[in-house]
């Protein structure tokens, strides 16, 4: 019980930094600024990150977070998703909200807030997954976009941010039933592209495999920093830059560690059409009858 109340905290404050986040990003804000601002509010909340912040732009559907040296400025003409997750030991929650600059994509935005809502009110007990992407399908013929096919929503475990399932945005024939007390993000993606993403060659995200470290002295007191601050989770290779003093050090670490096969990365995700792209994103428990959102006031 404490547990659940505590999640429901963690919860909230996600909810409260997401917003401000969100009222950050207007035009002729560098991006850098928006992400250091989002994780000291994390910090001051005695939390970490449970990934590096997604501040993906236009047809970047996700995993873009700034370099130190990020030289980005929002424009009027961007839509921006602003992806966080908040940690505390291996309670982790997940959120996202969409910031339309440019105003020129209502429908898209409208149709996909539209679908997250129909998707969190088909959530129970025993609901298929599959039966979930439906809902959101529905919505998505509705106004003639696109799901993103090959990226959803997913469980959320006790350490393990991905978990159990995988959320389509369409039916994907699936029939793994949810459980009473599971915890899932329920996280739609839209576009009016081809409805597919590809990876990018942008990549400042990375996650590092336990029981493996750097050989030599210099990359190892890297490697120690990352298992004693990141564990398994999601890191960002400015945080390692800022840390250390040394851009040159930080990526011969993770060069070392790749080598080992020791280190996950995760480059931007690119929409296929370069159509633009729409996330929106809650955390919810299931319930017998229905959810309980998380990622709420």
């Amino acid at each position: 019980m404490e547990n659940q109340e505590r999640m429901e905290q963690i919860g909230g404050d996600t909810f409260e930094i997401i917003n401000q986040a969100r009222q950050m990003v207007k035009p002729g804000v560098r991006m850098i600024e928006v992400a250091r601002k989002v994780e000291e509010l994390i910090l001051k909340k005695e939390l970490q990150c449970a990934f590096p912040i997604n501040l993906s732009v236009n047809e970047r559907a996700a995993h873009y977070t700034p370099s130190f040296d990020d030289q980005t400025i929002f424009s009027e003409k961007d839509v921006v998703k602003v992806d966080i997750g908040l940690r505390e030991q291996d309670m982790l929650t997940d959120c996202a909200v969409t910031v339309d600059l440019s105003g020129n994509h209502s429908k898209l935005m409208e149709a996909t807030q539209e679908a997250l809502e129909a998707a969190i009110s088909s959530v129970r007990e025993g609901r298929r997954v599959c039966d979930i992407g439906k809902e959101v399908e529905k919505v998505t013929k509705r106004h003639g976009v696109l799901p993103i096919r090959n990226l959803g929503g997913h469980g959320i475990g006790e350490g393990e941010l991905h978990a159990n399932y995988f959320i389509p945005n369409f039916d994907n024939g699936d029939v793994t039933e949810l459980r009473e007390g599971d915890m899932i993000a329920v996280e739609v993606f839209l576009t009016d592209g081809k409805g597919e993403v590809e990876d990018g060659e942008y990549n400042q995200i990375f996650r590092k495999f336990p029981g493996v470290s750097a050989r030599e002295r210099d990359k190892r007191e890297v490697s120690d920093y990352i298992d004693e601050n990141y564990r398994t989770y999601p890191f960002a290779l400015r945080w390692l830059v800022e840390k250390f003093g040394s851009e040159f050090r930080a990526r011969a670490t993770l060069n070392e560690l790749a080598r080992q096969d020791a280190l996950e990365s995760f480059p931007v995700l690119v929409e296929k059409g370069r159509g633009t792209v729409v996330q929106f994103e809650k955390s919810v428990i299931v319930e017998k009858e229905g959810c309980r959102i998380i990622t709420q006031e």
